[in-house]
């Protein structure tokens, strides 16, 4: 696997790869990765000629209080990771090359980027809309693919993909989960043990509430008693759990279309986030 830190040095390698007629497929990651991420080189290659990684921690889409400073890097045993799983290319830029001086430009999306983690997190999704589109106009890839698990971040992707008629296919891969049913996150390694514990509880809860309103309960009785069951498993706050549909994220007070049912729960300092798909009977 080749590892390149400029954008000249990444086209060089992709117009190389243009001109042999190769299909290319690009796998956006903040790096400290995890079975779930190299899920997503596995459908790369089972979907493209040849794959491109990118690890970069993105300033733009950490907030003041949030965890840019400390989150996980580990560059050397994610390149290994990724030549394990068949990357062709590791795009590994720093933030000067990224966000050069002068550098001036904002996307902002509206709609499916309002509530849920946009309402928490004000101007997040604005800094992955300004990340993956410079990473879609630096790797020119013919698809990309992205993890479900940040469902919201996708349907933002797939909205200014659409909008701004950029020329590249989004695939969203299921969620990859541990044996007890928690989505794999690089965040999981902030939890402590009895953390671990705790977070347990959020897969199992959200999928009773799905049951519930799959089969028919009131969908604001079953979310308010899913909130309850979290704060009584021992998450410190709920920042969210709701009913939207799967395309707009719209939010739904009846279960009458496909939907998806999301959450985002707090224990000690780690916010964690999950969702399902619910479909009507």
């Amino acid at each position: 696997m080749k590892i390149v830190r400029t954008v000249a040095d990444l086209r060089e390698t992709v117009n190389d790869w243009r001109k042999a007629g190769l299909r290319i497929a690009l796998v956006p990651t903040m790096g400290a990765l995890h079975q779930g991420h190299l899920s997503l080189v596995e459908a790369a290659r089972a979907r493209a000629d040849r794959v491109v990684a990118s690890i970069f921690v993105n300033p733009k889409q950490f907030g003041v209080n949030e965890d840019l400073s400390r989150y996980p890097r580990q560059e050397a045993r994610d390149a290994e990771l990724l030549d394990g799983a068949g990357c062709h290319l590791l795009f590994a830029p720093t933030v000067e090359e990224m966000y050069p001086a002068g550098f001036a430009t904002s996307i902002s999306v509206t709609g499916v980027s309002e509530g849920l983690c946009g309402a928490a997190r004000p101007g997040h999704f604005d800094g992955v809309a300004l990340v993956v589109t410079k990473l879609l106009n630096m790797a020119r890839p013919d698809i990309a693919i992205f993890g479900e698990k940040d469902y919201q971040q996708l349907a933002v992707i797939r909205r200014f993909v659409e909008d701004l008629n950029i020329g590249v296919e989004i695939i969203g891969a299921p969620i990859v989960r541990e044996a007890d049913g928690l989505a794999m996150s690089s965040r999981n390694v902030y939890l402590s043990e009895a953390e671990r514990a705790i977070a347990s509880a959020l897969p199992k809860t959200l999928t009773r509430v799905r049951d519930q309103i799959a089969g028919g309960a009131d969908v604001a009785s079953a979310l308010a008693d899913g909130v309850r069951d979290l704060l009584a498993a021992g998450f410190a706050s709920v920042d969210y759990l709701e009913l939207r549909d799967a395309r707009t994220l719209e939010p739904l007070q009846t279960l009458d279309r496909e939907a998806r049912l999301f959450v985002a729960a707090r224990v000690g300092t780690t916010r964690l986030i999950d969702n399902l798909p619910v479909r009507p009977l």
